[in-house]
């Protein structure tokens, strides 16, 4: 029967405050600055007195400066400004959106015009598509017939996309990326 030792250490570790805030900042002298303070180096001991002071916590903003920058400031509302920040970036990164379309060596013309015409719906929707030939068991040796397939149906569509990236050959199958005209986006 074998023996099940325990961990050591947690799995996970507890992480403290985002940024060093009073007495955890061990530096001797900070660039300080905030709102009603004279900006300019003081040493730590003045710049907690000058917090405290006012009622409010030194927040080392920036650590890699020299000296660090801190600034007084309600370190709740800092974070929750900082949260907001952030929320906002977010939400105005674009986000994109990869639809595939699969074709094998053997695909029909009209199977092509039907595909194509579901790759021209995403690409007016603002997505990008990716097609790719797949290739199964012996059909591999048809690697012409799937370039030439996606050389048609880039032409089928090419009023409403452009190639990203070209044609080319990974494992089993050919795959390219097609990226929407920015005219056709809605």
């Amino acid at each position: 029967m074998a023996i099940r030792r325990k961990r050591s250490k947690p799995f996970f570790r507890k992480r403290g405050p985002e940024h060093n805030i009073n007495d955890l900042i061990t530096v001797q002298e900070v660039r300080l600055i905030g709102e009603g303070i004279e900006s300019g180096v003081y040493s730590i001991e003045k710049a907690l007195e000058v917090s405290r002071g006012m009622g409010l916590d030194l927040v080392e903003i920036s650590p890699k400066a020299v000296p660090p920058v801190c600034k007084v400031i309600n370190y709740q509302k800092f974070l929750y400004e900082k949260k907001k920040k952030d929320k906002e970036i977010k939400a105005k990164t674009q986000k994109t959106i990869i639809k595939e379309i699969r074709f094998t060596p053997h695909t029909d013309e009209h199977d092509l015009d039907f595909k194509a015409k579901h790759a021209e719906n995403f690409l007016k929707e603002g997505a990008k598509v990716k097609a790719y030939v797949q290739f199964k068991g012996r059909a591999i040796i048809f690697k012409d017939k799937g370039y030439g397939l996606l050389e048609k149906f880039i032409e089928k569509i090419s009023e409403f996309g452009k190639v990203e990236q070209e044609p080319k050959f990974e494992g089993r199958r050919i795959s390219m990326f097609i990226a929407p005209n920015k005219s056709k986006k809605k």
